[in-house]
């Protein structure tokens, strides 16, 4: 399981690179692989400010839905369009070309719930 030290995990499956103020946001290669194949990437939050842990958008799979969650208090500024005609970049790259958005983040937002790589490991087992 790839799981990258230099990135920030959510209990929810959510990575985090924070750099600056803007923090770019996907799903893990976890999340991905108990997904399976992605078929479509739904995000209607663009330029919406929302609070750490709201639902920003969803992933529809062959067989689920499931919804997307901010790890982070921001205002979110971009939408990865490439995912509209390739939202399998999720499943193949979720690390790289597969990130989902880009948040500014809120001034004071909490970190204090992002987990390392280490401790996202224990919990994914």
């Amino acid at each position: 399981m790839n799981t990258p030290s230099e990135l920030k995990y959510t209990k929810d499956h959510e990575w985090i690179k924070i750099e600056g103020n803007v923090a770019t946001i996907g799903v893990t290669d976890f999340a991905q692989g108990e997904l399976g194949d992605i078929v479509y990437v739904d995000v209607d939050t663009v330029d919406e400010d929302l609070e750490g842990g709201a639902v920003f958008g969803s992933v529809e799979a062959v067989k689920t839905v499931s919804d997307l969650f901010l790890p982070i208090a921001g205002k979110v500024i971009q939408f990865n369009s490439d995912l509209e005609d390739q939202p399998e970049l999720l499943n193949t790259d979720p690390y790289g070309n597969g990130w989902i958005i880009k948040v500014e983040v809120a001034d004071g937002a909490d970190h204090s719930e992002l987990l390392s790589a280490e401790e996202y490991q224990a919990i994914i087992g």
